[in-house]
């Protein structure tokens, strides 16, 4: 605790906080300034994804269909269905695009929860550590809301019990994982996979570039994490 606390004052140091001593420093405003940053980067990432082609358009995030299933989905195209299994994977991604909004108040509640602790395991810790964390504190609820939005988009899909049915029996053979077999399920865990990868993108920028942070605490924190 010692070591973060000095770590705090050393990202105080700056001119604005050139009157204040060590003894008036806390490993608080170390915590403050990176919560600044992992707003930033949490409310980015979600209005990136959340939007109409923000699975469909990012080929990091895109949905595709699952791997072992791939095959069909060429055999389709092949017999003159290829816009059939086209309007399969656009709504999937669609499905992935309305349910990321619902995750920006779980992410922003799990920041404001964090503890001096996590706090310093993320400033200590490697460059997706914050990452790591939000995966730890909110995939479980985040699944939770994202299911029920992506049920209601795929509902409107005429192939989805047909991939339910082939899945269902490609998994009993073990050709896929049985989280894959259903359509709701396998949207929602790529849903949450896309999220978090564009959550540790913004996390490495802010890392790489401490004057995208948010405040001056945010600059202070990752800016002494360089040095």
């Amino acid at each position: 605790m010692r070591k973060f606390i000095l770590l705090a004052a050393l990202l105080l140091s700056g001119a604005a906080y050139a009157a204040l001593s060590l003894g008036q420093l806390t490993s608080s405003d170390a915590t403050a300034g990176l919560k600044e940053a992992l707003t930033q980067g949490a409310s980015k990432a979600v209005d990136l994804l959340g939007r109409e082609n923000g699975f469909l358009g990012n080929p990091k995030v895109r949905i595709p269909l699952p791997d072992k299933l791939d095959k069909a989905g060429k055999m389709m195209r092949s017999v003159g269905m290829g816009k059939q299994v086209d309007e399969l994977e656009t709504t999937l991604n669609r499905a992935a695009e309305a349910a990321v909004p619902e995750a920006k108040k779980l992410l922003v509640d799990s920041i404001k929860s964090m503890s001096v602790q996590d706090a310093k395991g993320i400033l200590t810790g490697g460059e997706d550590s914050a990452t790591q964390y939000f995966r730890r504190t909110t995939s479980a609820p985040l699944g939770d809301k994202f299911r029920p939005i992506v049920q209601q988009a795929i509902t409107k899909v005429k192939l989805a019990e047909q991939y339910n049915k082939f899945a269902g029996s490609a998994a009993r053979f073990g050709l896929i994982g049985k989280e894959d077999a259903n359509l709701d399920g396998y949207v929602t865990n790529k849903a949450l996979d896309g999220l978090y990868k564009m959550i540790a993108e913004e996390e490495k920028a802010i890392r790489k570039d401490p004057v995208s942070a948010a405040g001056s605490l945010a600059q202070k924190v990752f800016g002494a994490l360089r040095n």
